[in-house]
């Protein structure tokens, strides 16, 4: 009888250890932008600095996307801006890189249960300013740009789908970010452009 029990309770065990299902890792490209044309600024070095910093902690939910706005935003920053100069610091300083989570308004009884809502939108906003900074500290020209997007899914979205949703968002946001940053380093900084 007890060998009975043992081997019972082994077997939920076993049975129960084999429902546990482990996520594959998601892999998603690096968002670089070595491919494009380094921008060559009259400076000595570009520092980059992380003003934004998150929460962690609803309803900010940018660290959980599988690449992070601001960090991202760094990255484009140490990708594009090469210093080819003697005098000069170019400080990029990322300002925002938030992405707040809002939970929308779903349909009530029998309706509800036949319909597929929008459950959340995620609105997030990438903030940048770039500054030439003069060898005696004195700001020379700056030029800053900021986007937004936002985003919704349905209630039945899959963890793995909306990680590609994040990561669209992310990329969105960046490709917007670089089209405007191009323009106004090109417009307002040409005589330091190298």
């Amino acid at each position: 009888m007890r060998r009975f029990r043992l081997l019972v309770t082994a077997g939920l065990l076993a049975a129960l250890a084999a429902c546990e299902t482990t996520l594959p890792p998601r892999a998603f490209p690096d968002l670089r932008y070595n491919h494009l044309s380094p921008i060559r600024l009259d400076a000595v070095r570009v520092d980059v600095i992380q003003l934004y910093k998150s929460t962690g902690a609803k309803p900010y939910v940018e660290h959980e996307f599988p690449a992070r706005p601001a960090l991202v935003a760094a990255r484009w920053a140490t990708d594009r801006l090469r210093a080819a100069g003697a005098n000069n610091t170019v400080r990029v300083s990322i300002v925002n890189g938030a992405v707040v989570e809002v939970p929308l308004k779903r349909t009530d009884g029998v309706r509800g249960v036949f319909t597929t809502d929008q459950s959340e939108r995620y609105d997030g906003t990438l903030e940048i300013k770039i500054e030439i900074i003069g060898p005696l500290g004195r700001q020379l020209a700056s030029v800053s740009t900021r986007t937004q997007r936002s985003k919704t899914v349905p209630e039945n979205i899959t963890l793995a789908d909306r990680e590609k949703a994040w990561f669209r968002m992310t990329e969105a946001m960046m490709n917007d970010l670089n089209i405007s940053l191009e323009r106004q380093i090109q417009k307002h900084f040409s005589q330091w452009l190298r």
